[in-house]
């Protein structure tokens, strides 16, 4: 008798042991079933864009118009190759977009639309317009093919006015007025891009990084035509960057300030055989408020004998302050802590 009771109550442990178990285990289990879950987005977080329609969308604004507002995971729009006849904005609550192009050369997103006979046109003449944060592009070319000429003007063909945005391996195509990096308190990077234009082809008040770019200039004008916030440290830097010509241009300008306080330097970039010997132009604003400095720069563009004496050749110690990360900074000497929004 005593056996039996003893069995029996072995045997209830084991049984009430093994239940246990599988509780536990069903209990672990629905842990990690609610943790995937909780981090898988309610929201479709990778979308096509096709020509053929073989994607989830045939046009770029409208799978941008389908994204979720404000988004906690980043939304990858891929963007298979074509020409993109689009107008596009990238409205500010259109956050954590990458678009992403396979090849520059074959994802071509153009339009042709100019300034000339509106008020403030420039501003409205853009191929694309990005207000959201931590927008990034890659392998895609933007144009604005308005071309140049009477009745045409300024003609946008990349707009950006946001903040932690990355243009990676991408063309920007334009004539007068291709880049308008904007934006008082805007950082941007442009990375392994290509850029061209005539006059003043990159412009306007944000602080942009260009590293490892081709810089192509179609006539003899003006690069950059900055128009730096006062207070602001940085405005226009280029890092070992190359400079371009189109057959028989010469005497084009590094820059020339947009407004008083621009900002802009090329620190060892090849600056070719077709800049003008003075390097910079004033465009009437008062030379003691622009900051124009260049270090280390190569090429029979890079001799400054004859550079305007309101620009200088920057000192070692000044030109260690010229990476990614003071710049983006503002050049703080305790920055607060960065989120990796421009690393690879």
């Amino acid at each position: 008798m005593r056996n039996t009771q003893a069995g029996a109550k072995k045997m209830g442990f084991e049984a009430g042991f093994a239940g246990g178990a599988v509780v536990f285990l069903w209990m672990v289990f629905s842990v990690f079933a609610f943790c995937s879950i909780a981090n898988a987005a309610p929201y479709p977080t990778r979308l096509v864009v096709s020509k053929d329609g073989t994607g989830d969308y045939s046009n770029i604004q409208d799978a941008i118009n389908n994204c979720k507002s404000f988004p906690d995971q980043r939304i990858t729009i891929l963007v298979e190759p074509g020409v993109y006849e689009e107008k596009i904005v990238v409205n500010s609550w259109n956050t954590r977009i990458s678009l992403i192009g396979i090849d520059a050369d074959r994802t071509v997103i153009r339009w042709s639309d100019a300034a000339e006979g509106r008020k403030n046109g420039t501003f409205w003449s853009y191929t694309m317009l990005v207000q959201a944060n931590d927008f990034r592009a890659e392998n895609l070319t933007i144009e604005n093919a308005a071309g140049s000429g009477p009745g045409i003007g300024q003609a946008v063909a990349l707009h950006v006015e946001s903040d932690r945005v990355v243009i990676d391996a991408c063309r920007l195509i334009a004539d007068q007025d291709t880049l308008y990096a904007a934006g008082e308190n805007s950082r941007q990077l442009y990375r392994n891009c290509y850029i061209e234009g005539t006059t003043d082809f990159i412009f306007g008040e944000g602080t942009a990084v260009f590293e490892n770019c081709q810089i192509h200039c179609k006539t003899a004008s003006f690069i950059t035509a900055a128009s730096t916030a006062e207070g602001v440290r940085f405005g226009y830097v280029f890092l070992d960057c190359k400079l371009s010509f189109a057959q028989g241009v010469d005497n084009v300008y590094l820059g020339r300030p947009w407004r008083p306080f621009a900002k802009t330097v090329f620190v060892r970039c090849d600056l070719g055989n077709g800049i003008h010997p003075e390097g910079w132009s004033r465009w009437g604003y008062k030379y003691a408020e622009t900051h124009y400095a260049e270090f280390e720069c190569t090429g029979a563009g890079a001799d400054r004998s004859e550079r305007v004496d309101w620009s200088f050749e920057l000192s070692e110690d000044e030109a260690k302050l010229y990476t990614k990360d003071h710049v983006f900074n503002n050049g703080l000497q305790d920055p607060v802590p960065l989120r990796d929004w421009y690393k690879d």
